[in-house]
C-alpha cells in the first residue's frame, strides 16, 4: 500500500528537500519507519533513544493525531496521506539570509543547484570534524567559507612546527597553542557568521555518542585506526552520515559511510592492520598537498549530502595517487554479514578500541624489547662502555640528522645483514620514534640472532631533546 508522507520545512533539510515522500505502508509506525530507513539524520528529530515519538512531534492520518487513536499501530488507508507536524509553539522559524549572507554567498546563489534554498540548509547544517590536523584544516575552512551555520571541532593536540607544512588552518604564531584554539580563531576570521563548537577532548567510547549526537553529519578526519573504527560505530549507530578521509605519503582515499543504503567502515575493512604495519605519517611522511586534495573531496561530499544532490561517494571509494595524479574508483557493498550495519547485528555500542586494534592490549616483559633512554645512552657512551649504535631509518633520514657513530642498517635490510652485527656486543637500536626499532629487535630475534639487543626509547627525537639540540627534529 502507497502512503504520502508530507514533510514540513523545518525537517526537508534532512531528507534533501523535498515536500512529499512515498513510502509502502499500512500503519503509521510503518510509514515512519520507512522514511526513516531512507534517510537516517532525520530519525532522532522524531524518535528517541527507545523509539518512542518524541514528544514535540504531532503526526497526523487525515485530521486526526495518531496520540488519540492507536498510535504507531494507527492504520492508514491505501493512497493516503501522512502529515508531520513537529510542535513550534513559543519558537521562532529559522532566520533567513541576511544583506550581507547574500552578498557573501553570491556565487553559490546563482548556482540553480544551491541558490536560496541551498544556501539556507548549509545555514541550518550542524556538521562536526573530528580532528583538526592535515584533514581537517582544509575541511574546516571550506565548510565554514561555504556557510555550513554550525561546525563543530574534536581535537586535544597542540601545534607543532611540523604540522605547518601541510595543516594550512595553523600558523607559525599558533605553535604551541591548543589545535583547537588556532583552529576556532581561523574559522571565525573566515566566517564570523559560522557558530563553532569545540571539544578539546580525544574522542572515546565514553564521549563519543554524546558528542556526535546532536550532528547531523560527521567528518572523520584523524590518522588513527582506534578513532577510525570509533566514528564508524558511533556514526552507524546514530544514523549519521560519517564522511571518510584518509592520507600516507602520496596516496588518499575517501569515501562517505554510514548511509542506510550503503556500506560502513567495517565493511570495507572488517578488521584493522596489526599495530605497527602500517606506519604513521610520522613515520612515513606525507605529501604537504595531499590532505588539501583529499579534504576538499571531503568538504565537497559534506556539502552535496547538506544540499541532497549530486553523486555522493556512497558505495564507492576514490583513491588517489598523487604522485601519478590518478584517480580509481572502486565500487563497494554493503556487506550482509556486516556486524555493524548487517542484516544480523551483533555490536550494538560502543567498545574498547584501542583493545580492538591491539594497542591497549598488555605486553609481556618477555615479549617486549629491552631499553634504554637518550640519556642513559649518552651516560653509556661517555663512560667508554663498547655500544654498537644501529639506525633502521632509511637512507634519506639520515641526510636530514643522525646520531654520531651509528651505523645504518635500513629495517628491511636488518636480518639480511645481522651479520655485520657483533653478537658479543650489546646492540642499541634506533629509528625516529623508537616503532621501527622495535620491529627491527622481533625480526632479529625471530630469525635466530641472540646477541642483546635494546631498543632506544623515543628514537632520535629523544636524542635531540635530551642529549644534543643541535640534532634536527622532523
Amino acid at each position: 500500500m502507497s502512503v504520502s508522507i508530507l514533510i514540513p520545512g523545518a525537517l526537508r533539510g534532512f531528507i534533501g528537500g523535498p515536500a512529499e515522500v512515498r513510502v509502502e505502508a499500512t500503519t503509521a509506525g510503518e510509514a515512519l519507519a520507512a522514511l526513516t530507513a531512507e534517510h537516517a539524520s532525520l530519525r532522532p528529530h522524531l524518535f528517541d533513544e527507545a523509539g518512542v515519538l518524541r514528544s514535540f512531534v504531532n503526526v497526523y492520518v487525515g485530521d486526526a493525531d495518531i496520540r488519540t487513536l492507536a498510535g504507531l499501530a494507527t492504520p492508514v488507508p491505501d493512497g493516503g496521506e501522512l502529515m508531520i507536524v513537529p510542535s513550534i509553539a513559543g519558537g521562532a522559524p529559522a532566520p533567513g539570509l541576511t544583506p550581507e549572507e547574500i552578498g557573501r554567498y553570491s556565487r553559490h546563489l546563482i548556482l540553480p543547484e544551491v541558490g536560496m534554498e541551498g544556501q539556507q540548509k548549509l545555514k541550518d547544517a550542524r556538521v562536526l570534524l573530528v580532528g583538526t590536523g592535515g584533514l581537517g584544516a582544509p575541511l574546516g575552512m571550506y565548510l565554514a567559507a561555504a556557510g555550513v551555520g554550525t561546525i563543530g571541532l574534536v581535537d586535544f593536540d597542540l601545534v607543532d612546527a611540523s604540522n605547518l607544512q601541510r595543516q594550512i588552518i595553523h600558523g607559525t604564531k599558533d605553535v604551541g597553542r591548543p589545535k583547537i584554539a588556532s583552529a576556532r580563531d581561523r574559522l571565525a576570521d573566515i566566517n564570523p557568521n559560522v557558530k563553532i563548537e569545540t571539544f578539546e577532548t580525544r574522542l572515546t567510547s565514553d564521549n563519543a555518542m554524546e558528542i556526535l549526537r546532536d550532528f547531523d553529519i560527521v567528518v572523520e578526519g584523524t590518522d588513527n585506526f582506534p578513532t577510525r573504527y570509533l566514528v564508524n560505530d558511533a556514526c552507524v549507530l546514530l544514523g549519521k552520515p560519517n564522511v571518510y578521509g584518509s592520507i600516507f605519503r602520496f596516496e588518499g582515499q575517501a569515501s562517505v559511510f554510514g548511509m542506510p543504503d550503503g556500506p560502513c567502515y567495517r565493511c570495507l575493512y572488517p578488521e584493522p592492520p596489526p599495530p605497527g604495519l602500517v606506519p604513521s605519517c610520522a613515520e612515513g611522511g606525507v605529501l604537504g598537498v595531499l590532505p588539501g586534495i583529499v579534504g576538499t573531496i571531503q568538504a565537497t561530499e559534506t556539502i552535496k549530502l547538506i544540499l541532497g544532490g549530486g553523486s555522493p561517494l556512497v558505495g564507492r571509494l576514490l583513491l588517489l595517487d598523487a604522485w601519478t595524479m590518478k584517480f580509481r574508483e572502486l565500487k563497494l557493498q554493503k556487506d550482509p554479514a556486516c556486524p555493524l550495519c548487517g542484516t544480523q547485528r551483533t555490536i550494538d555500542g560502543l567498545i574498547d578500541y584501542e583493545v580492538f586494534c591491539g594497542i591497549g592490549a598488555e605486553t609481556t616483559a618477555a615479549a617486549a624489547p629491552a631499553a634504554i633512554t637518550a640519556t642513559e645512552l649518552k651516560q653509556r657512551i661517555d663512560a667508554g662502555q663498547a655500544v654498537q649504535l644501529i639506525d633502521v631509518r632509511e637512507p634519506h633520514e639520515v641526510q636530514i640528522a643522525r646520531i654520531p657513530g651509528a651505523k645504518l642498517i635500513p629495517l628491511g635490510d636488518v636480518v639480511a645483514r645481522a651479520g655485520e652485527l657483533d653478537p658479543t656486543r650489546e646492540a642499541v637500536l634506533h629509528c625516529k620514534g623508537g616503532t621501527r626499532s622495535a620491529r627491527a629487535i622481533a625480526a632479529l630475534r625471530d630469525s635466530g640472532y641472540a646477541g642483546p639487543l635494546v631498543n632506544l626509547t623515543g628514537g632520535i627525537g629523544a636524542w635531540s631533546r635530551e642529549v644534543d639540540s643541535g640534532v634536527p627534529t622532523y
